[in-house]
């Protein structure tokens, strides 16, 4: 397993949800931190008894793939490497196959597939410059399979996959491993307004954080491609 201390982990949509576990998860297992956030003041208040010395909090805009460029480069600044980067940051869509929307389906491309895009982009050669980088793309079982009509959705968590595998290929002969995370319904504020699973009895999201720990520290020589996790049983999985 990697040594946490001394290593780097850009985590995006770090103020609540799977985002703000994650961060507490890896902040306690020593690693240094850069979140990315649209409000970087209200995150970096929230944490104001964090270590200073291991934390970095930067502006992320989905939408906007200069403040993409800003944050890396801060991050970069502030620590002198970055060994990991976690995709985190996403939004659901309800747009069905039979309504369509072109913003909204615009909209959903932007967060869920250019801006991921985008993040390794200018992450990938200060990853490939550590010898051991980490992506780590949240995507869904919604990437892997089709059980409801949100199209939009559906069609973006796929192109994240894809883009993990192709992520994957381009740094692999320096170091860099590419984990897709795809769980199904997370208790957070995007399924409050489910009713096909109590809250209760979805995933937990410091449980997904003990996985993208997990796969943050394997070495080079134990990749894992993808992480589907479940809080039900499905035939197709």
């Amino acid at each position: 397993m990697l040594e946490p201390k001394g290593r780097v982990i850009l985590i995006s949509g770090a103020s609540r949800g799977i985002g703000r576990a994650l961060a507490g998860a890896l902040y306690a297992r020593g690693y240094s931190l850069s979140l990315g956030a649209r409000d970087p003041a209200g995150l970096a208040a929230s944490l104001s008894g964090w270590d200073p010395g291991r934390l970095h909090v930067g502006r992320f805009e989905a939408t906007d793939w200069a403040s993409h460029a800003c944050w890396v480069a801060a991050a970069q600044a502030r620590f002198g490497r970055i060994d990991g980067l976690v995709n985190n940051a996403g939004a659901s869509s309800l747009m069905t196959l039979r309504e369509p929307d072109e913003a909204e389906l615009d909209r959903i491309w932007a967060i869920n597939c250019k801006a991921p895009l985008n993040l390794i982009r200018c992450a990938l050669p200060h990853l490939e410059a550590s010898g051991s980088g980490r992506i780590v793309n949240v995507a869904s079982l919604s990437g892997k399979r089709v059980r409801n009509d949100h199209v939009a959705y559906a069609m973006s968590k796929y192109a994240l996959m894809a883009l993990t595998h192709a992520a994957r290929r381009a740094g692999w002969e320096k170091g860099v491993r590419v984990t897709a995370l795809c769980p199904s319904f997370v208790r957070t504020d995007m399924t409050a307004s489910v009713t096909a699973v109590a809250p209760e009895a979805m995933i937990q999201p410091d449980d997904l954080a003990e996985l993208v720990a997990t796969a943050l520290a394997l070495p080079n020589t134990a990749a894992v491609a993808e992480l589907l996790v479940n809080c039900r049983l499905e035939d197709t999985m």
